[in-house]
């Protein structure tokens, strides 16, 4: 019951201790733990409810924390995986996947032929109501790190409120990370990289490139050796973007083969599926280091649901790098926003909680004039952030090796305190969790036995190191 606690912090096992009292319902459904966070799963104390509307159980109250053990009625393994891998999506058929879907099919059958203002139309008919749904929060959702951090709080109350330290969230004590990403849609999109690498780089800025190897548009080696070689990163987008990629299991396998072929010859590491449909209790047929498809709140999407994280989790084999931020094509095209009120809003909601704010740019999208100066806004800021070292600003590749380096490491004791070992430790940042008064803050400096919590900024690890900011 704490290995979803240890992954996500990093930290000493024997300091996180949780345990389930009594013997959990077999109904699943939604129940609260703390003032905002909503699970799924079971419980061994109270109801849950099929929806997460009206008022939820909340299984913080039924919590008993004793010496060196936290007592819970719910197993939080299985609702962090529940909320990750979006089952609690099964039980809403509003939720449903709709790649299957004959209105779908019909869709994508007609998709070339319609102009942006007709899509958008469509689109805006089909999402109309979006702004009620309850759950996921919008317009980011934080759920799973609410739940890991009143567990962590519940950690240091059941060790006599003694700091508990962690691996940092990201290297070299940076707070929150950014990485910019593009997927190609169409001819005119491919056609369009090289002068939006031209814009990204005049920011100082790298990012990633999504193609699709089949039916959309043509691809050549000079083409994906121009991205590789300028340091741009490049991995495999969808099939064929058909919207049918998820329609049934046995074609996802079957394009999957065709898929990991593309994988290979781009030398990818990376896939984000089309349109971000989905099933990532199937990815694992997928040859790919890291996955992009996962939506943080997927209001907008074709597909709803999301999975309430602003952090990178394994998904099988595969690190999935949550989608966190509004899609260019959304903001502009339903909302009808072309400032970057929502994305600087989403960042600031992200950076709170010390995760990572993914952007899916289209070049396809940013052609027009309007749309290109709000792209060159954003950009502006995310300079402006990174040069006041706020933020890792990382390519997708860059986050996925850190995430699975950072989950190799380990924090031992030793005579003169504590310390990470294992690959990349060097870049890795000692934090410490500890309570200043009912609220959990987290610090890089440890606090010597009988002194005052001190809770802010620290030294730059080393020169040209960012100094850590000040965090909570």
């Amino acid at each position: 019951m704490t290995r979803t606690l240890v992954d996500y912090y990093r930290c000493p096992e024997e300091l996180c201790r949780c345990v389930q009292y009594g013997e959990a319902s077999p109904h699943l459904g939604h129940f609260g733990f703390g003032p905002e966070a909503i699970c799924y799963g079971s419980i061994s104390t109270g109801e849950v409810r099929p929806v997460a509307t009206g008022e939820l159980h909340d299984a913080f109250n039924d919590a008993v924390v004793q010496l060196g053990t936290v007592g819970l009625s719910f197993d939080p393994d299985q609702v962090i995986e529940n909320l990750r891998f979006e089952r609690y999506c099964r039980s809403e058929p509003k939720h449903q996947l709709l790649a299957g879907a004959l209105s779908t099919k019909l869709y994508y059958a007609v998709r070339p032929f319609l102009g942006v203002g007709v899509r958008r139309h469509l689109q805006r008919l089909r999402l109309r109501g979006w702004r009620s749904t309850p759950f996921p929060n919008w317009p980011v959702d934080q759920t799973v790190e609410l739940i890991h951090k009143t567990l962590l709080r519940l950690c240091v109350q059941a060790n006599n409120g003694k700091e508990i330290p962690f691996i940092w969230f990201w290297p070299k004590g940076y707070s929150s990370c950014i990485a910019l990403t593009h997927d190609v849609e169409t001819t005119k999109g491919r056609d369009s990289c090289a002068a939006l690498m031209d814009l990204d780089e005049s920011f100082g800025i790298k990012s990633s490139f999504q193609l699709i190897p089949e039916d959309r548009y043509s691809l050549t080696e000079p083409f994906l050796d121009n991205i590789r070689s300028r340091g741009f990163e490049l991995n495999v987008h969808d099939l064929n973007h058909d919207g049918q990629l998820f329609a049934s299991e046995a074609q996802f396998l079957s394009r999957a083969l065709r898929i990991n072929h593309y994988a290979r010859a781009f030398g990818a590491q990376g896939f984000r599926s089309g349109a971000l449909y989905r099933n990532l209790d199937w990815c694992g047929a997928l040859e790919f280091s890291y996955e992009m498809s996962a939506p943080n709140t997927a209001h907008l999407d074709p597909q709803g649901g999301g999975c309430c994280t602003v952090m990178p989790y394994f998904a099988g084999e595969m690190v999935e790098i949550p989608l966190t931020t509004t899609q260019d094509y959304s903001l502009f095209h339903i909302l009808g926003d072309y400032s970057i009120a929502l994305w600087r809003q989403q960042l600031d909601l992200i950076g709170r909680s010390h995760g990572i704010a993914t952007f899916n740019i289209h070049p396809d999208y940013i052609i027009e004039p309007k749309a290109r100066a709000t792209y060159v806004k954003l950009l502006q800021h995310i300079a402006d952030l990174r040069s006041d070292n706020k933020i890792w600003l990382a390519l997708p590749g860059e986050v996925n090796r850190w995430w699975r380096n950072r989950a190799q490491m380990h924090i031992v004791r030793r005579p003169d305190g504590w310390a990470i070992e294992g690959s990349d430790s060097e870049r890795a940042q000692l934090a410490y969790a500890r309570l200043r008064g009912q609220e959990l803050e987290y610090s890089f400096v440890a606090v010597p036995c009988g002194s005052a919590a001190h809770i802010g900024t620290a030294a730059a690890n080393s020169a040209g190191d960012p100094a850590p900011v000040s965090l909570s």
